[in-house]
């Protein structure tokens, strides 16, 4: 089993009303891909619910990309070691930011709902936090797998997005 990862979730956007049960739900889904990972220590996370002005202002002050996206990663930690909050011992993984307007969109653009769309970008994001990426085509796919398999975890709906090109 696993340890139980300390979800801090803020709110900061006035944009999208945020649905019953969303919290709990990105809450889950951290634990979730803390279980599949083995993460045996406990954790923390911070996840902020943003619109689109402000990822887009985060995107081109942190990444000097001047234009929205759905989802930014703040890492913590670097191969494998992470600081500890002094107070509790708890791993400090890092910060997920998420636009909720951009939740919206892409739900209805891959024609899933809105709780599928969080969960997986928040698993995105968790496996970000936990030293994953997807430059290399290889890496692309094991992250893609792995957060599939989060969203069976989850008990949400398979991606229909999800196609193997094994031309590239």
């Amino acid at each position: 089993m696993s340890a139980k990862v300390k979800v801090i979730i803020q709110d900061k956007q006035r944009t999208v009303k945020i649905p019953t049960g969303t919290k709990m739900l990105v809450r889950r889904c951290c634990n979730a891909v803390m279980e599949m990972e083995d993460f045996k220590e406990p954790a923390e996370v911070s996840v902020t619910f943003v619109d689109n002005k402000q990822i887009r202002t985060y995107n081109k002050q942190y990444r000097n990309i001047d234009k929205e996206t759905d989802v930014l990663s703040f890492p913590m930690g670097e191969n494998g070691e992470y600081d500890t909050n002094p107070a509790t011992g708890a791993k400090l993984l890092g910060d997920i930011v998420i636009s909720m307007e951009k939740v919206v969109e892409q739900a209805e653009m891959y024609g899933h709902g809105f709780s599928r769309e969080i969960a997986y970008l928040t698993a995105h994001s968790m496996l970000h936090l936990l030293g994953y990426d997807h430059i290399e085509p290889l890496e692309k796919v094991r992250m893609r797998e792995k957060e599939e398999l989060v969203m069976d975890m989850l008990g949400l709906p398979a991606s229909s997005s999800y196609v193997l090109d094994i031309d590239t």
